[in-house]
């Protein structure tokens, strides 16, 4: 497998006089990586524009090592995708439909269609593969996209809102299909989506687009550690000397009701929170960490990209 798996060059994709990318550069490595921005950034024109399925005005764009624009058709063997909307054939069955795909990738038909069992079983379709698609809910439709977009044993795959439209635990069990694709068969995954927790569930990194710009690329624990993270520490007393101790680290603290603080100690990790209660003998009776740094950091970044237009 080549260094990076997705490498861009100041690609670029205009409709008229509005770009829907602009020339974006990226490098990135084999794993699990979150495309992550509100919807309209530019996240399925980026993916459309690196699998050929939209040309790109100008820029570069090389997927496996390979550049796009010269090698489509075999790049397309090597890949996975899963587009946002259905993509299904109506009146086809979902073993048949399955089969169909892996058939277009090149795989014979005896082994397409024991192929597509395979994958069927992988997500979780039983019986269900014997229906018609058109009668699927939402979420058998989402777990018949993935297994259509891993039937050939692809090298990468792109997934475009895989969790759309699901309850909590089918979008659970949806993320726990996608984050094996790399920890248990080696498929490096494009995850695209407008949400956070999506991305972190999934991936090493993260590369935050907004108005056809790329804002951000780097690790999920990088983004963490710059975060302001803040954290609630719950004490029976001695709150105020709490706010001093604070104090004394630079950390802004605010006394909230009923004995409780919100002190904002920077990155994500609780353990110098701990460690200075520990110092001072104070037990605390609860510190919970703000589940809501990484998103917090997230929104400025978007602010201030939108602030940078107007």
């Amino acid at each position: 497998m080549p260094e990076f798996v997705i490498r861009t060059e100041a690609l670029t994709k205009k409709f008229g006089s509005q770009s829907a990318l602009d020339e974006v550069s990226v490098q990135v490595p084999p794993g699990p990586i979150g495309l992550l921005g509100p919807n309209g950034a530019g996240k399925s024109t980026f993916m459309k524009c690196l699998l050929q399925l939209m040309p790109s005005t100008s820029g570069k764009a090389f997927l496996l090592g390979q550049e796009v624009g010269q090698v489509g058709r075999e790049i397309r063997t090597r890949v996975g995708y899963t587009p946002e909307q259905d993509c299904h054939i109506p009146g086809m069955l979902g073993c048949e439909y399955v089969a169909y795909c892996a058939q277009l990738t090149g795989l014979p038909y005896q082994a397409a269609r024991q192929r597509s069992h395979e994958m069927l079983d992988f997500v979780g379709m039983g019986q269900e593969r014997y229906r018609k698609i058109d009668t699927y809910s939402t979420g058998m439709r989402q777990r018949l996209k993935l297994a259509q977009a891993i039937v050939h044993d692809p090298e990468i795959v792109f997934l475009d809102e895989p969790t759309n439209g699901l309850d909590p635990r089918g979008r659970e069990q949806i993320l726990e299909l996608i984050q094996s694709l790399w920890t248990e068969h080696g498929i490096s995954v494009v995850l695209s989506s407008h949400l956070l927790h999506d991305v972190q569930r999934i991936c090493d990194q993260i590369i935050i687009v907004a108005l056809g710009k790329v804002l951000i690329h780097d690790t999920i624990a990088n983004l963490s550690a710059q975060c302001k993270g803040s954290a609630e520490v719950v004490v029976a007393n001695d709150q105020q000397k709490l706010v001093r101790l604070f104090k004394a680290e630079g950390w802004p603290s605010e006394n909230l009701p009923n004995g409780h603080l919100k002190v904002e100690h920077g990155g994500l990790d609780i353990n110098p929170i701990l460690e200075i209660m520990h110092r001072a003998g104070i037990t605390p009776i609860e510190v919970l960490p703000s589940p809501n740094a990484l998103e917090e950091f997230f929104i400025q970044a978007l602010n201030t990209a939108h602030e940078s237009v107007s």
